[in-house]
């Protein structure tokens, strides 16, 4: 019997194995649809075992939030804390270095993009904890890098099981990789097409029909079954006038900008800490004691900034508080990085913006108090998503996650043209976007994997 049911299952695989590599729709689909729900039950574990890490630091009745734990904790506490999770984070990345062996790509975008879609599963663990550490423990990253990793990781897995070659491989990552996007900020649209956008290069049909599918299944798992609430609760937004648009135009303009220097800013942080004569955990230690001394100044450097941003949404800031937390957040935030704790930037990125947003239309309400303006909040919106155009060189996903954020129509019309303006000044200004070095070597690997298979050939 048990021989049987084992004959049973082994056929149904290579019965999917074989419609997969017959390139059938349904089967794709229906694949994809899996991939949706590994990856999003991939970023629940995630997001648990972040929450069990807050709960050792500040006990069973800690509030919610880094912030909040961060205020709880005696000002000691709070530059040492960072310190020693980085410390930690950074022996286990050593130890999996010299320890691990190291097979397939080291992150999506690379198994992506090379066209393998081999992850590795040591690795990629080794890689989770060690940012669970470094983010469990005030650093100041977003966790969307590590959630999108495992998420993109299993689905590797998945598809090496089934033995698929590197074309239907790299498509399974890529709807994995969807999945955990849609999971980390419940916006399936832009999950989808960050992907395309960003990681392909380019929007087809092809692939983007089976990434909108696990996108919508990863959706549906975290926020229909699982209730998980969408990261940042934004207000409505208000749209005075037609001639407002003129105003945002400028934000655009200033997210331009603004967009290229804290880019070289990251950079010339991890060249500063690359040089250091020290090893990893030494430099993420050093990193972490960064963060922990703007701490005791400010505790809203603590974390990836998702309830500051929400603060900043839905209460009136003073314009000094706000160029306050967005200096120490940029300083944090690029120690973090710079240092070599495993995190994304993305959700960094959407605070500097929403700050920069806030302090631009404070300024506009200063030079014109009787003038019909909407609130700092509605700019702080757009704020994000101009940034973030300007930074990822992906203004229609940047575009669509804000309106997934928001859900209001109102907010379209002046976050086109902030996105738009914003891409264009930025990618004169720096051709590299924020994930170009990354993709880049990507495609030079893939480029001598080519040349090489042709030689042989030959």
């Amino acid at each position: 019997m048990a021989r049987e049911i084992r004959s049973r299952k082994w056929a149904w695989l290579n019965a999917l194995r074989g419609r997969l590599l017959a390139d059938n729709l349904p089967a794709t689909l229906c694949a994809a649809a899996l991939m949706g729900l590994f990856g999003a039950l991939a970023t629940v574990v995630f997001r648990e075992l972040l929450d069990w890490t807050q709960m050792v630091l500040g006990g069973e009745d800690a509030p919610h939030g880094m912030v909040s734990l961060a205020r709880g904790l005696d000002p000691w506490q709070r530059f040492l804390i960072p310190a020693v999770g980085g410390a930690i984070a950074g022996v286990i990345l050593q130890m999996a270095a010299k320890w691990l062996p190291k097979r397939g790509a080291a992150d999506y975008m690379e198994a992506i993009s090379i066209g393998r879609g081999v992850i590795g599963f040591r690795q990629t663990i080794a890689r989770s904890v060690s940012s669970i550490f470094s983010i469990g423990s005030g650093a100041s990253i977003g966790r969307e890098g590590p959630m999108v990793q495992l998420a993109a990781m299993f689905s590797s897995l998945t598809g090496r099981f089934l033995l698929l070659p590197p074309r239907h491989l790299r498509l399974l990552v890529a709807c994995g990789a969807t999945a955990g996007i849609t999971s980390a900020y419940n916006a399936p649209i832009a999950g989808a097409l960050f992907i395309s956008e960003i990681v392909y290069g380019v929007i087809s049909t092809a692939t983007l029909v089976p990434l909108v599918v696990s996108s919508v299944v990863a959706n549906i798992v975290t926020r229909q079954i699982l209730h998980y609430d969408a990261v940042f609760h934004m207000p409505h937004f208000e749209f005075v006038s037609g001639w407002e648009v003129i105003n945002y135009l400028g934000l655009g303009v200033i997210a331009g900008l603004a967009a290229p220097q804290f880019l070289r800013f990251l950079d010339a942080s991890r060249l500063v800490f690359g040089r250091l004569p020290f090893p990893l955990w030494a430099r993420m230690a050093l990193g972490g004691l960064v963060v922990g001394a703007l701490s005791v100044i400010n505790p809203q450097v603590w974390g990836n900034g998702y309830s500051v941003v929400n603060s900043m949404l839905h209460t009136q800031w003073a314009w000094q508080a706000v160029a306050a937390i967005l200096l120490m957040k940029i300083v944090a935030t690029a120690a973090s990085v710079g240092s070599g704790a495993v995190g994304g930037v993305f959700t960094p990125t959407l605070f500097v913006g929403a700050a920069l947003g806030a302090l631009y239309a404070s300024g506009l309400h200063a030079l014109f108090p009787a003038g019909d303006l909407s609130a700092v909040s509605s700019y702080a919106v757009v704020g994000m998503g101009a940034l973030l155009a300007a930074t990822t060189y992906a203004p229609l996903m940047s575009i669509l996650m804000i309106f997934e954020m928001t859900l209001s129509y109102e907010v379209m019309l002046p976050l086109m043209l902030a996105c738009i303006s914003a891409y264009v000044i930025a990618h004169r200004i720096r051709p590299e976007s924020v994930y170009a070095k990354s993709l880049a070597s990507n495609r030079l690997a893939q480029f001598r994997i080519e040349n090489s298979s042709n030689t042989k050939s030959e």
